[in-house]
């Protein structure tokens, strides 16, 4: 269940924007799913190709790192840092909380390893079968909905018990069939549909943020 901040906090996205408006139910879901996942030690794993793989980057970037608020350490890791001397004090005052996020499009040797050895539409799946764990998340990226590489990936997510959550264009594609959960971008040209992504994706990390670290 969503605390009132982060209800308030998702109803300014939707009256803000009208494409999300239109998705609040299903995002909604997927932002009590994610919460879930974090609070019992998950992970998110992202893939995407090209701008979609860009997007991944950008919210790893908001997850890792503060957002919006203030992720103050633990006090037990901040205390157990600042034993260390002067470099502890200051790891201590500099580093704040963060969320596991992974983009799996991110590992150059690797991808080019898997390209050159045994084929690029299994890159994303390969790193699946060593990352993911059971109750982790995969998130997909694909405008068309239906990239080879991002469906592999899913297929193996849900061979190993992960919950899929799908990011895609207007209609969806092959995606529908293949993730659990999938958020639309509702938009007629690739560009549209990211620049939808990105509120999307924004919308879903502030809320995230906000419920794990927001007031009460």
């Amino acid at each position: 269940m969503l605390k009132l901040g982060t209800e308030e906090l998702l109803r300014t996205y939707c009256a803000k924007h009208p494409e999300i408006a239109e998705i609040e139910a299903p995002l909604r879901a997927c932002i009590e799913r994610l919460v879930d996942c974090f609070s019992k030690g998950g992970q998110l794993l992202i893939c995407g190709n090209g701008g979609s793989c860009a997007d991944a980057d950008h919210i790893v970037g908001e997850l890792v790192k503060a957002f919006r608020l203030k992720r103050p350490l633990t006090a037990p890791l901040a205390e157990a840092m600042r034993e260390h001397g002067l470099q502890g004090e200051l790891l201590a005052d500099h580093l704040q909380e963060g969320l596991p996020a992974i983009n799996l499009g991110a590992h150059a040797s690797l991808l080019t390893a898997m390209m050159n050895d045994v084929g690029g539409k299994y890159m994303y799946a390969q790193q699946v079968v060593a990352y993911g764990r059971e109750g982790d998340i995969l998130l997909g990226i694909s405008t068309s909905g239906n990239s080879e590489d991002v469906l592999c990936a899913g297929l193996a997510a849900k061979a190993k018990g992960l919950w899929t959550l799908g990011l895609t264009g207007r209609t969806g594609g092959r995606m529908e069939s293949v993730f659990d959960l999938v958020l639309h971008g509702a938009a007629d040209t690739t560009e549209g549909v990211q620049d939808v992504h990105s509120v999307i994706y924004h919308t879903i990390c502030a809320c995230i943020e906000y419920q794990c670290w927001g007031e009460g």
